[in-house]
């Protein structure tokens, strides 16, 4: 006998498809709308550990702050509650930092400073490839115009990846150095980030602390690693992929979305992927 769905369970089923799917045009408007909420924050943050700003603005600033806070919390929630083995969302990667991007408001409540760890929602802008399909570019490249699609996309890719890196960087050293040692705003510790990243060094802001010229050490060899992306190292091994499937389902019972084209069912559970 076919079992019935319960209101409840279509509503849960719904409001899945609407957190988790990118297909759906409700899962691309919610995952666009969350990408301007993680952006607004990280700004706001940067605007916060400007003195002069966060003097005159600091209680709007703060309130603004709770209510991205609160919606991510919600969020976070809703996550939880629409997947039936909420363990595979909470210890996966995304359900880690969604976490990690949640918490450092509640935290600062108890430790007075971590407030600037929110800046660690960068890390949740990587969800944008799933409304840019990275994939679909990567696999057609028969034509000139989607070679030179690919090759935008790339460009992207790589451009997105420096800009998490200088604002964590960049955190991580005010964090650490603090307005005694010149490192007087997350700002301009993005560009201390930026400048060491890009091997340029102009000398005019450095770290003094050990642990800070320690940091500083690895960004300096990372930023050899980043000076090989535009040279075609990475982006040639990505160009050899000429099989990707584009099927971005997420499985409602065990969390994947790894499937195949056109799939109907989890290839990892089983579990039917759409909904009737």
């Amino acid at each position: 006998m076919k079992e019935t769905k319960t209101t409840f369970q279509k509503q849960k089923e719904k409001i899945h498809q609407i957190i988790y799917e990118a297909d759906t045009p409700a899962g691309k408007w919610f995952d666009i709308l969350l990408i301007l909420t993680i952006i607004v924050s990280i700004i706001l943050v940067m605007l916060e550990s400007i003195e002069s700003i966060n003097k005159d603005y600091h209680d709007f600033l703060n309130i603004a702050e709770w209510i991205i806070t609160i919606l991510f919390t919600i969020e976070y929630a809703l996550r939880i509650f629409t997947i039936k083995k909420p363990s595979s969302y909470i210890f996966s990667f995304y359900g880690i930092i969604d976490l990690l991007a949640t918490i450092p408001k509640y935290i600062s409540l108890i430790f007075v400073g971590t407030h600037a760890l929110i800046a660690l929602r960068a890390l949740r802008l990587l969800r944008v490839f799933r409304i840019l399909k990275l994939a679909r570019y990567l696999g057609a490249s028969k034509i000139l115009t989607t070679a030179l699609k690919a090759s935008k996309i790339k460009i992207i890719v790589f451009l997105l990846t420096v800009l998490v890196l200088t604002i964590i960087l960049g955190t991580i050293m005010y964090l650490v150095e603090g307005p005694r040692n010149g490192f007087t705003s997350i700002p301009y510790s993005m560009y201390w980030s930026i400048v060491t990243l890009t091997t340029v060094g102009y000398g005019d802001i450095s770290p003094q602390t050990p642990l800070g010229q320690f940091i500083a050490s690895i960004v300096m060899i990372l930023g050899y690693g980043i000076i090989a992306v535009p040279t075609g190292i990475v982006t040639s091994e990505m160009a050899k992929i000429d099989n990707v499937h584009k099927n971005t389902q997420h499985c409602a019972n065990c969390g994947s979305d790894k499937h195949l084209d056109n799939a109907n069912f989890c290839s990892n559970c089983g579990e039917k992927l759409n909904y009737e």
